[in-house]
């Protein structure tokens, strides 16, 4: 909202008006106002969940340290939730399908998680909204996701067309400390296309029409068909994902925090030309106003972190799992990051496959041999780890160090081909 005020402001010549026009200068506002929000605000609104006895109800796993988090205030996303939409309101340009997918997607899920949570502390049902619902839920909210970012039409990109007739474009160049000058004549060429981005390979676009290339040359009319559930089955992995991660304090939302920051880089560069063209990456109209966003997001995540690192004062519950899941998703899929979501959502992937990999192994062998064992002492991995002696907040921190570590070998995948 405050950008088209500060437009109009711009328009009358008003002396620093125009500084709202830069992505940079918007992004950090956001990360700043979202921190006041979920610092700020997000202690009285633990203090109102306090009054309204909103608390954690623990289930009895044998776990060090567990019945002390008995009462802890849950329902805590709602502070992630406050903290990433308002700034987003304020400082982006609310006329963008991507922010308006991002902010769509967002209250959707939170929604789903919401009422999880809701049946949890007010109806005194520990188990929640229904896997099926939820699961439907979810599904819902990827059909969305996959049917605009499919048929759209300002969800394009633009190639690099090279042309004898094109204006000259000369580029500074810095390889090997000696710096090159290159010159070529090409045009940007706005394309619906869908294709995506494919790590360490050097040709890494791969275009979802190639899976219905049965269809020939009316192949473009299907790729709906294997698109659409791709991005339901994105959608709920991450998003589930993330649920999964959220045992213990501060796991979910430090790790959220740091994925965060990786988006943030891809999605600035992706939406820029200069950047785009030197690191031969895709260019994405704009998509650089997911920033804006982003920002919002790590800002809410980090002041979260604040109330909800060991010990936590409150939990975010499935309002604020779920989304945050749900988000990354959604914003890896706008800016055709997706398939290196295994790589920098590597702890959540985890995370899901220790469970995934627990129950199988154990109706497999409760089947075989009559009894069920286990490849864990207790899934997800994290507890695992509790279960082995480690204090909480060490494992906290080591997960935390191997998601750096993930975000950091995402990042270089923008070169390293």
């Amino acid at each position: 909202m405050l950008y088209y005020l500060f437009q109009y402001l711009n328009e009358l010549d008003v002396p620093g008006a125009g500084v709202f026009q830069y992505i940079t200068f918007r992004a950090a506002a956001s990360v700043i106002v979202s921190l006041l929000i979920s610092m700020v605000f997000g202690k009285r609104i633990i203090e109102f969940i306090k009054v309204q006895q909103v608390g954690e109800t623990i289930r009895d796993l044998g776990l060090e340290g567990q019945n002390q988090k008995a009462g802890t205030p849950t329902m805590g996303g709602l502070i992630i939730l406050a903290s990433i939409l308002i700034p987003t309101l304020l400082f982006a340009k609310l006329h963008n399908i991507y922010v308006i997918l991002m902010l769509v997607s967002t209250v959707l899920l939170g929604a789903i998680g919401f009422a999880d949570d809701y049946i949890k502390v007010f109806k005194k049902n520990k188990q929640g909204l229904a896997g099926k619902f939820k699961v439907v839920g979810q599904v819902i909210v990827g059909l969305i996701v996959g049917c605009i970012l499919y048929f759209h039409e300002d969800v394009v990109v633009k190639e690099k067309v090279f042309d004898e007739n094109a204006p000259i474009h000369v580029q500074e160049l810095i390889h090997n400390d000696v710096d090159k000058t290159t010159s070529a004549n090409y045009y940007w060429k706005e394309t619906k296309s869908f294709v995506t981005t494919i790590p360490f390979v050097k040709d890494n676009e791969f275009d979802y029409a190639w899976l219905v290339d049965w269809a020939g040359e009316n192949a473009m009319d299907y790729a709906w068909l294997v698109f659409i559930p791709i991005v339901i089955v994105i959608v709920t992995a991450v998003s589930n994902g993330a649920n999964m991660t959220d045992g213990l304090d501060g796991l979910a939302t430090g790790t959220s925090a740091i994925i965060g920051v990786v988006l943030a880089i891809f999605a600035y560069v992706s939406g820029n030309t200069i950047f785009a063209d030197y690191l031969n990456i895709m260019y994405i109209p704009d998509s650089g106003e997911l920033v804006i966003f982003i920002g919002a997001f790590v800002g809410a995540c980090i002041g979260f972190l604040w109330y909800n690192s060991y010990p936590a004062q409150v939990f975010m519950g499935d309002t604020g799992s779920l989304a945050l899941g749900g988000i990354i998703a959604v914003f890896a899929l706008a800016i055709r990051k997706e398939l290196l979501i295994p790589v920098f959502c590597g702890i959540f992937l985890v995370e899901n496959l220790s469970v995934m990999i627990q129950v199988a192994y154990f109706k497999y062998t409760k089947k075989k041999f009559g009894e069920g064992r286990r490849v864990f002492l207790m899934a997800p991995l994290h507890h695992h780890y509790q279960k082995k002696g480690y204090h909480e907040a060490k494992i906290v921190s080591r997960f935390w160090i191997v998601g750096i570590m993930l975000a950091i070998l995402s990042i270089v995948t923008l070169k390293l081909r």
